[in-house]
């Protein structure tokens, strides 16, 4: 544990020039499930780095130092209410793993969109096993260990991993080589979980206003976890008023019935969006879950 707050406190201190190593087209060739890109649909970064309009989705690795890699991934996944990507703290997350030797990948995901997708329902799935199956299929060539590639989200970027994790027999993409699109484990940060009317725009962007009950419960991500379901940490604010933290409890019970290995932190204040450090908390959950990654063998025991 000792280690892990002298790596933590140096991210806090320390003003990292980490590069962007390398960027990753999801899809070199044609995109699934697209429909021709009208010239109004281009993609925008504001002032704040919110992403909207991707239509071509790419994967940013951070590679730690030579000397610190371990071998561990992690493909990190923004939230935004499935309308914008907001990448900034994923970024900053990727950093931090890298100062732990964990590589990271951040995926700029497509949001859902009759405009350029046949079937908006599937499309961020379908980045989703795609990251991962592009990370398995190069692990040699960038030093990762193809059994220790996990996924983290947050918010819908939460929901997002929560479908990939649980709904592995859904495969949505090309996979004639039969690669493994099951992440190694999960992390969720104030993750959507449940489908309710109480966050009807993450919803309404994904499945539309009116979708039946079958819909419904397929995009309830904790009605589909079972015993294969990969080992996940979960962190949520008890008062967040945007995503409502019984997503986060309802989904751990349904990892305790399945008898998934797994951990929770409901931190008591922190509201919803917070990043590495909660100053209000003065505490960190990424420490905890670096201790949860190497309990569970996710990253060598003795770094």
């Amino acid at each position: 544990m000792n280690r892990a707050f002298i790596f933590f406190f140096s991210i806090l201190s320390v003003s990292f020039c980490y590069a962007q190593d390398l960027t990753i087209q999801l899809y070199p060739e044609r995109v699934p499930n697209s429909k021709k890109t009208p010239a109004d649909y281009t993609e925008e970064t504001d002032s704040s780095g919110l992403i909207k309009n991707v239509s071509k989705p790419t994967m940013q690795a951070y590679f730690p130092a030579k000397n610190k890699a371990n071998g561990t991934a992690v493909i990190l996944f923004a939230g935004g209410g499935y309308f914008v990507l907001a990448p900034k703290k994923c970024i900053e997350m990727a950093r931090a793993f890298n100062a732990l030797g964990v590589a990271a990948f951040v995926v700029k995901y497509r949001l859902p969109s009759d405009k350029i997708m046949i079937d908006k329902t599937i499309g961020p799935l379908q980045d989703a096993q795609m990251a991962i199956k592009t990370l398995r299929r190069s692990a040699g060539e960038w030093n990762i260990n193809p059994n220790r590639i996990g996924m983290m989200g947050l918010s819908a970027g939460g929901h997002l991993v929560s479908t990939a994790g649980t709904q592995l027999n859904r495969v949505v993409i090309d996979n004639k080589e039969n690669t493994s699109l099951r992440p190694d484990f999960m992390i969720l940060l104030y993750p959507v979980i449940i489908y309710d009317p109480e966050i009807p725009r993450t919803r309404e962007n994904l499945i539309g206003k009116n979708p039946g009950p079958e819909t419904l419960g397929l995009y309830s991500t904790n009605k589909s976890v079972s015993q294969v379901t990969p080992p996940t940490f979960l962190v949520h604010a008890a008062d967040d008023e945007v995503i409502p933290v019984k997503n986060s409890l309802q989904f751990f019970d349904a990892l305790l019935k399945a008898k998934v290995k797994s951990e929770m932190h409901i931190l008591q204040t922190g509201g919803h969006g917070f990043g590495l450090y909660d100053a209000e908390n003065k505490d960190s959950w990424f420490i905890s879950c670096y201790e949860w990654m190497r309990k569970n063998g996710f990253v060598p025991a003795d770094r």
